[in-house]
């Protein structure tokens, strides 16, 4: 879906497909350079992350696996609540492996602080976290990220993953939601 097909539900257009691609490309360089020779699980947290983990592990040139977890704060609301529960665990075992979690956005951070100290405690050799997007502004708890895409300003964005109420996932940019479409 391109942005002209919902031009009426955005503010602004805040990243192209284009620059999208370039950040994936160049995080996914910092990527394999960093876990060269290592055993890597990347992981991806559902549904959110889809478009950045297929592009990502294509981006990467060096051999992964990918594993999928789906949490949930947020419920239909636009503000994560939190509260976090485990939709669908992780397939693979963790043991020594070097973990990187794949997000769409860190927003508060709440979730994906605990989802990091819950992957802990299962015995990686490492826990890195990767994100596309990241709110400074509205974190709530301070947690270490090492490759971030972008920083964006504490607004709510859909698109390339990102939804509101199941919509604006396949749009192939990321763009402001007009408050008109969620208030």
């Amino acid at each position: 879906m391109d942005s002209q097909d919902v031009k009426d539900d955005l503010e602004e257009v805040l990243y192209t497909a284009d620059e999208i691609q370039a950040r994936i490309d160049e995080l996914a360089a910092d990527i394999d350079r960093d876990y060269a020779d290592k055993d890597v699980l990347i992981v991806g947290v559902l549904k959110g992350a889809v478009m950045v983990m297929a592009d990502l592990s294509r981006a990467l040139t060096s051999h992964i696996a990918m594993d999928w977890m789906a949490v949930s704060s947020y419920g239909s609301g636009t503000k994560s609540s939190g509260v976090v529960r485990i939709l669908k665990d992780l397939d693979a075992d963790l043991m020594n492996r070097h973990v990187l979690i794949v997000e769409d956005i860190i927003d508060s951070g709440l979730t994906l602080s605990w989802l990091k100290a819950n992957l802990e405690s299962r015995g990686p050799a490492s826990v890195e976290i990767c994100t596309l997007l990241r709110k400074p502004e509205a974190a709530k708890v301070q947690i270490e990220v090492k490759y971030v895409g972008f920083d964006i300003p504490n607004k709510f964005v859909v698109g390339y993953g990102l939804d509101f109420a199941e919509k604006y996932r396949n749009l192939d940019c990321i763009g402001i939601l007009a408050p008109h479409v969620y208030q």
